[in-house]
């Protein structure tokens, strides 16, 4: 894994191998943020990144000067490296939150402009996740939460979904609150 672009470009990140991760491939990563790039002023962004593993997304997030990150995940080994890397790096911008994601969705009080979610594969919570995160509004307006997941499981039915990118067995689902029917009732 690398940092692809920013003030940390070609950094390599090493977590060890006893890590419970699937890391989002670098040619995943790269589409992505050259998607989020040409959408949102990263510089101005807040930034939720759950299941973060070893780091991957957050600390890209970090080297593009992201102005908050928050890392979560439940694996002591993955927070501690997290937070140790984010540490070394010096993106004092990046917070590792060592906890279960539901609980962490539940209890928020914050909100963000990107929100990305790499849960395991065989997890069966996708729509339940995606849903507190609507039904909370935790994004933004024009906010977006980014899910990625096996390409086998769909997505398709859940009407915020506006758009979707595979790379291989893996999938992009890209959600956000429909902004036009919020502002239709104000």
């Amino acid at each position: 894994m690398r940092i692809i672009s920013g003030s940390r470009k070609g950094h390599i990140i090493r977590p060890p191998k006893n890590l419970p991760i699937r890391p989002t491939t670098d040619i995943a990563k790269e589409s992505l943020f050259n998607i989020l790039v040409h959408n949102f002023d990263l510089e101005e962004c807040d930034v939720l990144d759950l299941f973060s593993g070893g780091g991957s997304v957050s600390l890209e997030f970090g080297s593009r000067g992201a102005r908050n990150i928050t890392s979560v995940d439940k694996h002591p080994g993955c927070a501690g490296f997290v937070k140790a890397e984010a540490k070394r790096l010096e993106f004092d911008q990046l917070q590792m939150v060592r906890g279960d994601v539901m609980q962490f969705l539940r209890n928020t009080g914050d909100t963000y402009d990107v929100i990305f979610c790499d849960p395991p594969y065989a997890w069966e919570k996708y729509e339940e996740m995606i849903r507190i995160i609507l039904d909370r509004e935790l994004l933004n307006p024009g906010g977006w939460a980014i899910v990625e997941h096996h390409s086998v499981t769909k997505l398709d039915h859940i009407p915020e979904r506006f758009d979707k990118r595979n790379h291989g067995q893996n999938t992009m689902s890209f959600f956000s609150n429909k902004l036009e029917e919020k502002e239709e009732e104000e």
